[in-house]
């Protein structure tokens, strides 16, 4: 899992893998380090999609500008699985869980 902090990282990001999540993690609140651990988790038993996160406190402007351009509203924690330059699936707070984000992948 690789943390993205810039909004130019992001978009290199964006050009040079299809397929990849990310979650909108914040550093101070209980309900986003549950939903952090069961990101960890599920990292570490599906290796087929990478996997990144932000921390909103440290990439404030970065989680802004995916709010914008994607059209999805703010949240975090937040998990965002993204397809060719498209948010394709998206949850918050405790619907980030091991069997929602593998649902997703197998649903996209």
């Amino acid at each position: 899992m690789k943390k993205k902090d810039t909004v130019e990282k992001f978009e290199e990001l964006v050009k040079t893998t299809d397929t990849f999540w990310l979650v909108k993690h914040s550093l101070t609140c209980p309900i986003s380090a549950h939903a952090f651990d069961e990101y960890k988790q599920y990292e570490q038993e599906n290796q087929e999609i990478d996997t990144y996160y932000l921390a909103v406190q440290e990439a404030r402007p970065l989680s802004n500008y995916i709010a914008e351009k994607y059209q999805v509203r703010h949240e975090s924690p937040q998990a965002l699985l993204f397809a060719d330059n498209n948010i394709v699936w998206h949850a918050s707070h405790r619907k980030i869980n091991i069997a929602s984000l593998q649902k997703a992948v197998k649903e996209r």
